[in-house]
């Protein structure tokens, strides 16, 4: 019998094992059954902008360096609020699913249009004043005046884009992906054809341009209205429009607000850098390299905040659903995904960056600095897709407030400063500002991976219980 127990331990601390990986592999599907499908979505709906943009430029320079300016104004002022505050939902519908508590994802859902949509209207007001305010910091009058029309113009696509981020996050946090990409694609294959009659036959210039944005926005509404509508997967998150409504909109202000910022922070320092490139000797070289390297990055960037977005969606379903060590083990599986992507990239990347710079130029003198800057924004990626995982399991937790710190502290206390002491003090031009925003991402990375680490999970689970059911705080057995 003595000989027995010890083979006793070793079968249980085997089965232990095994139940561990299994349990990692299963969580690594379900995380890969979301992000896969969300990257598609994400640059389906980014190549919106994107197209009307290059279509814009073969109409002639004034055009394309109007709408280039007015695509930044929007993004800073408008697009990344709303994208920010909609972020709010994977918290709230993300935990509440998870904690079977379905009639209020629709009621969050609900409140959080009517939120954003309210949050739209001083938006469009400052957008009406964009030729002005243009002027006002320096640009060219010509080009702040058709700015200017692009952004009015563009106004009308704001309220259907708030829908649209709502509806996204709605089913999103129920792992529903597969109608957002049939949607997206739909909407960018309509919007192809669309952007080139308005555009290049019609010659309607911006305003075809906004106008093919906003219809483009406005189908994809439609179609995901109509799947939530009528599709049985969907029926029991259905909430009837009722007091409730209005009552989760100072709930979803409160994780909104900050979550705009931990959002808005972070995109509005990359603009800030380019700007600051156009102060250095030779702007022209400077600011076209820095905006090619923002180009990949950003593209790349898509692709981790898909596999964040996979991070907020498991998080917030397991702690409202109660279960600390399934959450746990999310976040290790997202962290496994991301870094595969992001070895295989930087390193695709790297080998490629003697030629990188002719997809963008044939001007030896950007090849050349894109090829001397490659290894400053591989690095950028690398740190970049850590913080985009990152902050999606923060998003999930319900740390928005942590994330807002964070941001400000890596990009405007550590980030920025280093790119003007490297860029103009030490005259290292635009591999010092890149530099900057490479030392901010490393710090906001090094941040949010101390707060995971140092995480109590079962604490975690408790408050987003507690937070889902009215403040009352669940029994240990209601936990299990």
């Amino acid at each position: 019998m003595e000989s027995e127990e010890p083979l006793l331990e070793e079968n249980r601390e085997c089965k232990s094992v095994l139940n561990t990986w299994g349990a990692f592999g299963r969580e690594l599907n379900r995380v890969s059954n979301i992000a896969f499908p969300m990257i598609v979505v994400t640059l389906s709906q980014y190549m919106l902008r994107v197209v009307a943009l290059m279509m814009l430029g073969h109409l002639g320079e004034l055009e394309l360096s109007s709408a280039s300016i007015a695509t930044s104004f929007t993004n800073v002022t408008g697009f990344s609020v709303i994208f920010g505050m909609a972020c709010a939902l994977e918290t709230l519908c993300g935990q509440a699913y998870g904690a079977e508590q379905f009639i209020r994802v629709g009621t969050f859902t609900y409140g959080s249009i009517i939120c954003l949509l309210l949050v739209c209207l001083p938006i469009s007001v400052l957008w009406i004043y964009t030729d002005k305010l243009l002027i006002l910091i320096g640009q060219d009058p010509l080009i702040s005046a058709e700015a200017g029309k692009f952004s009015m113009w563009l106004i009308p696509s704001l309220f259907p884009y708030a829908i649209l981020q709502s509806l996204v996050r709605y089913l999103q946090t129920q792992s529903l992906i597969l109608p957002m990409l049939w949607s997206s694609l739909a909407s960018l294959c309509f919007h192809l054809p669309l952007c080139w009659a308005l555009i290049l036959k019609l010659k309607l210039g911006n305003a075809g341009a906004s106008l093919s944005i906003c219809l483009s926005y406005v189908l994809n509404v439609i179609l995901l209205g109509l799947y939530v509508k009528y599709s049985s997967v969907c029926k029991k998150t259905h909430a009837s429009f009722s007091k409730d409504v209005f009552l989760t909109m100072r709930e979803f202000f409160q994780y909104a607000i900050p979550s705009a910022v931990m959002v808005c922070l972070e995109w509005w320092s990359f603009e800030v850098v380019i700007l600051l490139g156009g102060l250095l000797p030779n702007p022209e070289l400077e600011t076209s390299v820095l905006s090619v390297c923002l180009t990949i990055t950003s593209l790349h960037y898509l692709v981790q905040y898909s596999i964040g977005a996979a991070a907020s969606t498991r998080v917030s379903n397991e702690l409202g659903a109660g279960k600390p060590g399934a959450a746990r083990v999310a976040v290790l599986a997202v962290l496994v995904l991301s870094v595969s992507e992001f070895v295989i990239a930087s390193t695709i990347i790297f080998f490629c960056r003697y030629i990188l710079g002719y997809a963008f130029s044939n001007e030896m003198d950007v090849v050349n600095y894109v090829k001397d800057m490659t290894p400053f924004f591989c690095v950028s990626i690398i740190m970049d897709s850590l913080q985009a995982v990152l902050s999606g399991v923060a998003r999930g937790c319900g740390w928005q407030h942590i994330g807002a710190y964070v941001n400000l502290g890596a990009y405007y206390i550590v980030g920025i400063p280093v790119a003007l002491l490297l860029g103009f003090v030490l005259h290292f031009k635009g591999e010092g500002l890149w530099s900057g925003l490479v030392a901010g991402a490393t710090v906001q990375s090094l941040l949010l991976a101390l707060i995971t680490c140092l995480t109590n999970w079962e604490k975690q689970a408790t408050e987003a219980r507690g937070r889902i059911f009215d403040g009352k705080i669940p029994t240990h057995d209601e936990l299990i």
